[in-house]
């Protein structure tokens, strides 16, 4: 049996991977005192504490373990000294994970960021991590490994949401490696996995949540009315226009004639485009447009600037009532009722058209691959959806890890075969093994 740590620990997403596939953790640590006490809950390990006071120059804490899994967040490094390389990464946290790698020497490291880690405003940082694991004997890929659970059918783990991430797994090497070892392919693509489409999901088939408590996932009731009244302008013109509304964002407040269209010298080309497409949709639909702005009264008070904005990107969707749908700052999003965009926090949570209410909080852990016997023992939503939005798509972890492991099988064969046969031998997706895991 093979032992792993959990850092940045969350409510324990890693740690649903690392004992599914029949681990034990041997040591864990999150600093947020709600997301730990929902990880001592579900794993029967106090994870509360500080990395920064475990794994340092003078003391680690850190016990012995075959795999290290760390959701670390992302501070920028210094880019005085390129060649400083260790030390280059010192007042960051990834500084302390290297501390832990350097002294126990995992055979296998997981990392998780999210996907700007590997963006051109991040490629020193990017860089460096991957050098410093080099350094350190880690087979590593230097091109960044984007997955999203979305991608992958639901029998292999997969869940109806694009959550698009940086995975970064790497393999320690046995004595002798050739430096041509270090470098290595991408485990994974960014793409659908065995034929999979993922315009397949269906969120009332894979994602319903058969409850009858939905109080907290409730809409106001002028968020029906905002989501009533472009309902019925998306109603009118699929009958004037008989295709799909345009896939460019309509801006109410910007429908004039184009005639009396006037656009500042200072205006950016993509605003500017926005705005003449505009005027052009408005002279076309004007008397349908003038109609429906008086009788909903979208140029009163019932509509901040915000909720006078759609951007539709439901394809053939008849009604918004159908769609899954977000209320944002720059206006109201709309997209067919497929698969849903990350979780992030409640204010931003899907509105599910079909079932006239927001994704509830048993929904979220749905997506994020959790079990269902998974508690939060009763904290608010607002903790939980975040506590969700910060965490690990368990599902995407574990064909990570299953595709990085048969990636470097002739390596881990050597090092750690035990770990490897757990990992290569266990069940394809991570779902039945999870609902019988129940402490």
């Amino acid at each position: 049996m093979f032992q792993f740590v959990d850092l940045f620990a969350g409510v324990g997403g890693f740690h649903a991977v690392g004992s599914g596939l029949g681990g034990t953790c041997v040591y864990a640590v999150e600093n947020d005192r709600d997301a730990a006490s929902v990880y001592a809950l579900n794993w029967g390990l106090d994870p509360l504490g500080d990395i920064t006071e475990d794994a340092n120059d003078s003391q680690m804490r850190v016990p012995d373990h075959d795999v290290l899994f760390a959701g670390f967040p992302c501070q920028p490094f210094s880019k005085s000294g390129a060649q400083r390389g260790m030390e280059e990464t010192r007042g960051t946290l990834y500084w302390n994970i290297l501390k832990i790698i350097e002294q126990r020497r995992p055979s296998l490291v997981f990392l998780e960021n999210v996907r700007n880690i590997a963006g051109p405003r991040h490629r020193h940082e990017w860089q460096i991590i991957i050098e410093t694991l080099r350094a350190h004997g880690y087979r590593v890929s230097e091109m960044p490994q984007v997955f999203s659970p979305h991608l992958l059918p639901p029998d292999l783990g997969g869940r109806p949401q694009v959550r698009e991430r940086v995975f970064i797994t790497a393999t320690l090497l046995p004595e002798g490696h050739n430096r041509e070892d270090l470098m290595a392919p991408p485990a994974v693509t960014n793409k659908p996995v065995a034929g999979w489409d993922p315009q397949t999901w269906d969120l009332q088939i894979d994602l319903l949540d058969e409850h009858d408590d939905h109080d907290d996932a409730s809409l106001s009731e002028t968020e029906m009315y905002w989501i009533d009244a472009w309902d019925d302008f998306v109603r009118r013109i699929w009958v004037e226009r008989k295709r799909r509304l345009p896939g460019f964002p309509l801006w109410a407040d910007e429908w004039v004639l184009p005639g009396d269209l006037t656009i500042p010298e200072e205006t950016p080309k993509w605003k500017r485009d926005y705005l003449i497409k505009n005027a052009e949709f408005y002279a076309g639909h004007k008397s349908l447009i003038d109609v429906w702005t008086e009788t909903w009264g979208i140029y009163t008070d019932l509509f901040p600037p915000s909720r006078r904005k759609l951007e539709w990107q439901a394809q053939d969707t008849k009604s918004l009532w159908d769609c899954v749908m977000h209320l944002r700052p720059s206006g109201i999003r709309a997209k067919a009722p497929t698969y849903v965009p990350a979780l992030v926090a409640i204010t931003q949570t899907s509105i599910l058209g079909p079932r006239g209410r927001r994704l509830s909080w048993r929904e979220a852990k749905r997506l994020q691959s959790l079990p269902e016997w998974f508690s939060f023992d009763g904290q608010t939503p607002k903790q939980t959806f975040k506590q969700l939005g910060n965490g690990v798509s368990v599902g995407a972890v574990w064909y990570v890890l299953r595709q990085h492991a048969s990636r470097d099988e002739q390596f881990l064969k050597q090092t750690n075969p035990e770990l490897l046969h757990q990992i290569l031998t266990a069940p394809q997706s991570p779902d039945s093994t999870l609902a019988a895991l129940r402490r």
